[in-house]
């Protein structure tokens, strides 16, 4: 498998692990907002290393690091992704898995197998935005069955929505709320701009709009925080 990223150390990515996190290209969304666009075609997407390199690389770090975050891109769209985490779990780390939800069968495959440790599925918006949010259709059985069995799959999840100024309002996260209501943890994640932004010009809310927003999705995730500050 090719490798298309690696941050060597993170404190943030893994909660409560000193974690790698390995970034893999090939993405079946086009959100607006996505930070990693030059991850999002795998076939012109640079290659870091293969496999290999990065589990000789993992093998050297044993006792300093504790866990690895599998991103991307989407890596549940790479065939070859529970070969990678079985040899992570080999040897033995802890595996975070980022998701957008549109392969519910890979996930529920991977957590039956024990090669995930938690996962982080993306919420983009409500179910009725969700095309506006990706930019691509949406099979939004998927994603709601991808909601379904990661609330009840028995591992560590939590459920995210990076929030946009004019793309997120008040009544979304009503929405989002009793969608994932009483979810083990949701985190809003104000939009921070970066040059590999696919839409230009976008913004994050204002402390007061995010805050509300948090309030809001309270009533139906006591669980929720923002992340970021």
């Amino acid at each position: 498998m090719i490798i298309h990223g690696l941050q060597k150390l993170t404190l943030l990515d893994f909660p409560e692990h000193t974690a790698c996190t390995v970034f893999l290209a090939g993405c079946n969304f086009r959100c607006p907002f996505c930070h990693n666009s030059e991850l999002l075609n795998a076939a012109t997407a640079d290659p870091l290393m293969d496999d290999a390199e990065l589990l000789t690389f993992l093998s050297k770090r044993q006792g300093l690091l504790d866990g690895v975050c599998i991103t991307g891109g989407e890596p549940t769209l790479r065939p070859d992704l529970d070969k990678l985490l079985k040899e992570i779990k080999k040897l033995g780390f802890k595996t975070k898995l980022d998701t957008n939800g549109t392969m519910p069968d890979v996930i529920k495959k991977l957590v039956d197998s024990n090669l995930v440790d938690y996962i982080a599925m993306d919420i983009k918006s409500t179910p009725e935005h969700y095309e506006l949010l990706t930019g691509v259709a949406v099979d939004m059985d998927a994603i709601r069955k991808s909601v379904d069995f990661i609330k009840f799959c028995g591992i560590e999840y939590e459920f995210r929505t990076t929030v946009v100024k004019g793309l997120h309002q008040l009544a979304d996260f009503t929405a989002i709320g009793k969608w994932l209501k009483d979810a083990r943890a949701y985190y809003l994640q104000p939009f921070v701009d970066r040059d590999s932004v696919l839409q230009k010009n976008l913004t994050a809310p204002t402390d007061e709009e995010l805050n509300a927003y948090l309030n809001e999705v309270k009533k139906y995730i006591p669980n929720s925080y923002i992340r970021g500050k």
